[in-house]
Formats: C-alpha cells, sequence, structure tokens
C-alpha cells in the first residue's frame, strides 16, 4: 500500500508536455528550452534548450519527466527546418528563420497539450491543467491588434497616437492577467532599447508606480526566480542612468553650451584662414604654369571680357588674344571661360 501511495505520487509530480506538428512541413525533431532571461523569450538559443525528442509519424511528440521548478516558469517548444548541419549554427546565432516556436508558463506538475489549430497550423492553442500556461499567446493576440491599429493609417501622427495608446493599454493588460512573469514579456517588450516605445518608457520610468508595483508582486510570487533578480537589476540600473543623466544635464549644460560655442568660433576662423590659403595656394600653383603675357590675359578673362576687348586693353591683335587663351586652355587642362573661373572664382 505504502508503495502504491509512493509510486503514485511520483506519477503526479511528472510533467507532460505533448502535441502535433506536421512532419510533411517540419523536422521531425522537437526542442523543449527553458527561458530565464526574458530579454531572450524570442529566439532559439542552445543554452536554452533542455531536451529533444522525436515526432512519430504521425507528428505526435511528447516531453515527459519530473526535473521542471515546482514554481511557473517560461518554458518555449520549438521545431525548425533545418538540416542537422544547420541547426547548431541557428541555435548559436540565437536565430532560425525557418523556425516556429510556442512560449508557455508551467511547472514541473502540469499537462500540457499542443493540438492542431486550423490549416494544421501548430502551436496556436494550449489546453493545459495550468490556467496561466497561455498567457504567452493572450499577449501575440493582442500586439497582433496593435499591429493592426498601425498598420489602418501610415503617418507618423497615427504612430505617434498609437505608441502613447498601446503604451498604456500593454501595460493594463498585463496587470489584469495577474500573472508577473507573463507580465515580463510585456515589460520586455515596452522598454526594449531599438523599439520607438522605448522613450515612453523612459519618461514614464520616472513618474509611475507601476513598475515598482510588478518588482512587488514578481519578489512576493518568484522570491527566488532568475526573472526577479533580472529585472530588480535592471529596474536599478535605469533609474541609477536616469538619476545621472538628469544630474549631467543640469550641472554641466551652460558649460557645455559655452565651451561649444567656442569652440565653434574658433573653429570656423580656421577653417575661414584654410579654405582662404587653400584657395590662395592652388590660384598662384595654377598661375605659375602661365607666361607672364597668359598671366595678363587670364585676369581679363576673369573679368569676363570678350577677345576684342582685351585685345584693345593690350593693344594686341585679336587672332593673337585667342592663340593666348588657347594655351591657357592647354596648361590649366579645362575647355572653357567657364572652366577657367571654376578654378579661380568660387
Amino acid at each position: 500500500m505504502i508503495c502504491f501511495i509512493l509510486v503514485s505520487l511520483y506519477c503526479e509530480a511528472q510533467y507532460s508536455f505533448s502535441g502535433y506538428i506536421n512532419p510533411d512541413e517540419w523536422q521531425n525533431t522537437v526542442y523543449l528550452s527553458i527561458v530565464e532571461d526574458y530579454r531572450k523569450m524570442s529566439g532559439v538559443y542552445s543554452e536554452q534548450i533542455f531536451a529533444k525528442t522525436l515526432a512519430d509519424e504521425t507528428g505526435f511528440f511528447e516531453f515527459k519527466g519530473d526535473m521542471l521548478s515546482t514554481e511557473n516558469r517560461i518554458y518555449r517548444i520549438h521545431v525548425d527546418k533545418c538540416s542537422e548541419t544547420q541547426q547548431d549554427i541557428n541555435h548559436f546565432n540565437g536565430h532560425c528563420s525557418n523556425s516556429e516556436e510556442l512560449l508557455f508558463i508551467a511547472k514541473n506538475t502540469d499537462t500540457l497539450k499542443l493540438p492542431f489549430s486550423f490549416g494544421n497550423q501548430v502551436f496556436c492553442k494550449v489546453e493545459s491543467n495550468n490556467p496561466r500556461a497561455n498567457a504567452f499567446l493572450k499577449i501575440d493576440s493582442l500586439k497582433n491588434d496593435m499591429r493592426f491599429a498601425y498598420g489602418e493609417v501610415r503617418s507618423e501622427a497615427n504612430r505617434k497616437l498609437n505608441n502613447k495608446k498601446w503604451f498604456t493599454t500593454l501595460q493594463d493588460y498585463g496587470t489584469a492577467l495577474n500573472e508577473p512573469v507573463a507580465e515580463l514579456a510585456i515589460y520586455a517588450y515596452l522598454s526594449d532599447r531599438s523599439s520607438d516605445l522605448h522613450s515612453y518608457y523612459v519618461e514614464d520610468l520616472q513618474n509611475n508606480s507601476y513598475y515598482d508595483d510588478l518588482k512587488e508582486r514578481l519578489e512576493t510570487a518568484y522570491p527566488n526566480a532568475p526573472y526577479t533578480a533580472q529585472y530588480r537589476n535592471e529596474l536599478a540600473a535605469d533609474r541609477f542612468m536616469l538619476a545621472s543623466t538628469e544630474d549631467s544635464k543640469s550641472a554641466s549644460f551652460d558649460i557645455y553650451l559655452y565651451t561649444v560655442l567656442a569652440l565653434s568660433f574658433f573653429l570656423n576662423l580656421f577653417l575661414l584662414y584654410r579654405m582662404w590659403k587653400n584657395k590662395q595656394s592652388k590660384s598662384e600653383d595654377l598661375k605659375s604654369k602661365l607666361s607672364k603675357q597668359e598671366q595678363v590675359v587670364l585676369e581679363h578673362l576673369l573679368q569676363d571680357k570678350t577677345n576684342k576687348d582685351i585685345a584693345e586693353a593690350l593693344f594686341l591683335s585679336v587672332s593673337t588674344i585667342k592663340t593666348h587663351t588657347n594655351n591657357i586652355y592647354k596648361k590649366l587642362e579645362v575647355q572653357s571661360r567657364n572652366d577657367v573661373k571654376s578654378l579661380f572664382i568660387k
């Protein structure tokens, strides 16, 4: 009797994650990962994978065991279309364009089933005894609504209005999920430095108690989880950065401004002097290629005088002026009067 009870307890402590894939579309290797860094929720990372199994000819697969945490954690199941030689490379890079993944919340005693959805789509539906297992699917559904709202009118005004609206909407939705681990997916999205929403996060962090409330919820529900420590450290680092930035701006703005103005003034003087010297030097170098008479003719050419005008001014014939002009073109390697002017007049 005691043995039966022990066996029963052991069986009850097992997890079972099963489902179907389309064997005609995917490789039959299915991977199970634990996500302990919420900045690495999307993608494929070799260090997160702790189990793999083969789907049978019907596409059915199952992961079973008793080694998971007794608390909720973030897990990922994924399949891909990579060959065996490509898989290690893709997993190492953290990205596989030919993969399909599902994030879910589970613990050691949970049962999770992933049946086919419409059109034999994989990982679109979650059936679990853990009511929080499909939190990430709900978040993804909300993000799809958000993308649709952005796409209705493609303009800067629409983008800014939607940024403000959806920043608050996502935060409120995360709180309503009543699962701080799932909220971290939203926090990671809103605070991503590469996102358009990051500027709203920086502003919001200074006056919204939401972030301290989330920290309190995490510390209460998951005091020893890696996500809690990561969030606590990130929050402290971002606030320290903001405080340092504000103090630095306040203390050094005037000095910075006057320094920039002074440097700009002297730099402009220096550049003007260099330009003048370069122009003078270049003009002298070009003129040195010409004879004395050709230099005199050049000065008249630069004044837009005709050959006849130059001939009368220098008491020479028009044909002589033409000869000097052609010699000037040849020595300066130009084709016309406009070309000559471009060398000396800026």
